[in-house]
């Protein structure tokens, strides 16, 4: 997958991130500082290298098998002599020492093969899992990286918002006093200003936040994300959903996992059906016997070497009824796994098709923003110059002032939407890469 493909890459990048303050804006910087740090990535690779160590373990049972078996045993005997008159006996005693090497190999064990091609698939699974994992950080690190730069812009239009309305203020206040207008534009004013104050509080905590966000996820303090430089984003290429939805059939690790699944629940069927034949095996032993000690022919020094080399073959007759049983259970759970993969199909087309037309119409939405911020201002202008004049009252130049920073916000909000979308858009359909987040940054002010 691409994510494991450019680790050279990423882990280069992470050496530059590391090397000073200067990177810490860069988001794919910040991706690479989130990849040694994030506890959620952290347990994704070790669920990864724990899979791939049990995938290996299917491999015995297609492999020798050998062992080493070793003891000692201690032996008394009496030895009763009866002659005519004369009863009696004698004792005696004599060591055994023994050691036998085994050693096994699978001629034909068809249930062995498939266990060991099933390890072979949830292989596959494993790193499908460690794929989506890393989309995931990705998303994560780009989400909180765009929340601090939306909170930011937020803020500044906020304190923009109260300098305007502070000089609408200060403004009613001398008309009042000059007697050319009445204490109702003042409180009307007033009352604007105490408004975009508590605005300015409440945006202030959220910059906090996001920003306590953003540093909790990359591991750094006090992070200052680039700001966006460049607003305007590319559609979507192709400019297709469905091209996208096709791609993702064999990009997206979620459908690739499912099919997997399925591939697995076959072998499973395999398994259980191997259950019914006969198993051949090539089996080698060496075994030494050794017997010390005693007087005896039965207890004299001597010793023993036993080679054999041998098939052992095992013909299963009946099992009351458990494999016919789990036959039948290997197959419903087959059919299950099938219809997962349709849904996951069905789940990532629609996943895919709603990030596509999310955003278009987020970069509608945006162009829409673009012309209503032209229009607000040219609104407010008109508005300062009624109010001048005599033509218009107040209020109208702090509504007009409202309308203006909130499409301000509005319009950055949406940009931060877009480009979010577009890493949904890949990440639903599986193609979503690093290179992705360096594109971005290409978007951002150095």
């Amino acid at each position: 997958m691409k994510v494991l493909r450019l680790l050279p890459l990423t882990m280069a990048l992470a050496v530059a991130a590391f090397a000073g303050p200067s990177r810490a804006e860069d988001l794919l910087a910040l991706y690479e500082a989130a990849r040694a740090y994030d506890a959620n990535w952290q347990s994704a690779k070790s669920q990864y290298d724990a899979n791939i160590a049990r995938a290996a373990q299917s491999k015995a049972g297609i492999l020798p098998q050998a062992g080493l078996s070793a003891g000692v045993t201690h032996n008394d005997y009496e030895l009763r002599i009866d002659p005519v008159g004369t009863p009696g006996s004698r004792v005696e005693s004599f060591l055994t020492k023994q050691a036998t090497l085994s050693a096994s190999q699978p001629l034909y064990r068809p249930a062995n093969l498939a266990t060991y091609r099933q390890g072979k698939r949830q292989a596959d699974v494993a790193e499908f899992l460690l794929v989506a994992a890393g989309h995931d950080l990705m998303l994560r690190v780009s989400q909180a990286y765009f929340d601090v730069l939306a909170a930011q812009d937020t803020l500044a239009f906020v304190r923009a918002l109260k300098a305007a309305t502070a000089e609408q203020l200060a403004s009613a206040r001398r008309n009042f006093e000059v007697g050319t207008s009445t204490i109702t534009d003042t409180r009307e004013a007033q009352a604007r200003y105490d408004l975009v104050l508590a605005q300015e509080i409440a945006g202030d905590n959220d910059l906090r936040v996001k920003r306590l966000a953003l540093d909790t996820l990359v591991g750094r303090t006090n992070v200052q994300p680039n700001p966006l430089s460049v607003p305007d984003v590319e559609v979507p290429q192709p400019f297709d959903a469905e091209a996208w939805v096709a791609a993702s059939e064999n990009t997206s690790p979620a459908i690739l996992q499912a099919r997997s699944a399925v591939e697995i629940a076959e072998l499973e069927t395999e398994k259980a059906k191997a259950g019914h034949k006969p198993t051949l095996d090539l089996t080698a032993s060496y075994g030494i016997t050794r017997f010390a000690g005693g007087n005896t022919a039965i207890g004299a020094d001597s010793r023993t070497n036993l080679g054999a080399v041998g098939v052992a073959l095992n013909v299963p007759l009946f099992a009351g009824f458990a494999t016919q049983n789990r036959i039948r259970e290997t197959l419903a759970l087959e059919e299950k796994a099938r219809s997962d993969l349709e849904a996951t199909r069905r789940t990532v087309a629609q996943q895919v098709r709603t990030a596509y037309f999310g955003v278009v119409s987020g970069q509608g939405q945006v162009r829409a923003l673009q012309a209503a911020e032209a229009s607000s201002q040219s609104a407010l202008d008109a508005n300062r110059l009624g109010y001048q004049v005599g033509v218009r009252i107040n209020i109208d130049v702090l509504n007009a002032q409202s309308q203006l920073f909130q499409t301000k916000r509005d319009l950055a909000q949406a940009r931060y939407n877009v480009l979010l979308g577009h890493l949904r858009l890949r990440q639903a359909n599986g193609t979503l890469a690093p290179e992705d987040l360096a594109r971005l940054n290409l978007l951002l002010a150095p």
